[in-house]
């Protein structure tokens, strides 16, 4: 069975996401979305919360498996069994980091592959971090996530008491 990891931080899962999961069950058997548990990212939301809602938004597709992981992304795809990784690309920005880790994870296991994707046009220009930063000043963020992320955005604000 071919199985690819697609990591991130997922904090939270946008429609862009959601696309390049949608893209990789059009060439492997099992995705597995990997929620990094790193907090070098200051998340808005815990790892829990982060894979309870990945696994609500992805219920209905076959072939999905959500999980966490933490330390060398190498080893949870050696443990997994994955033959790749998937990494969505939004710009050049993203290739030239993407590049240098796909370098060295092909140091660390050269048989993992690495696949770079690119989101629909009309999900380009999206990122978890732009997506809550709107949410967190008011804006409406239902175009750009599902709904019930939109949902669990507006009460993190309302738990943080942030008021707009």
């Amino acid at each position: 069975m071919r199985k690819v990891i697609y990591p991130g931080t997922f904090d939270p899962i946008t429609n862009g996401h959601i696309d390049v999961v949608d893209r990789c069950l059009v060439l492997f058997e099992r995705v597995i979305v990997a929620v990094g548990t790193q907090a070098e990212k200051s998340p808005l939301f815990t790892v829990a919360e982060r894979v309870k809602m990945i696994k609500e938004v992805l219920k209905d597709r076959k072939g999905v498996e959500v999980g966490c992981f933490d330390g060398l992304l190498v080893d949870y795809a050696r443990k997994k069994g994955a033959s790749a990784v998937v990494r969505g690309l939004r710009a050049v920005s993203d290739f030239e980091y993407e590049f240098q880790m796909a370098l060295m994870s092909r140091k660390l296991l050269p048989t993992l592959e690495r696949i770079f994707l690119v989101p629909a046009e009309e999900h380009i220009y999206l990122s978890s971090s732009i997506v809550k930063e709107i949410a967190m000043l008011g804006g409406e963020v239902s175009q750009f996530v599902p709904e019930l992320v939109a949902r669990k955005l507006k009460e993190k604000q309302d738990s943080l008491g942030i008021s707009t």
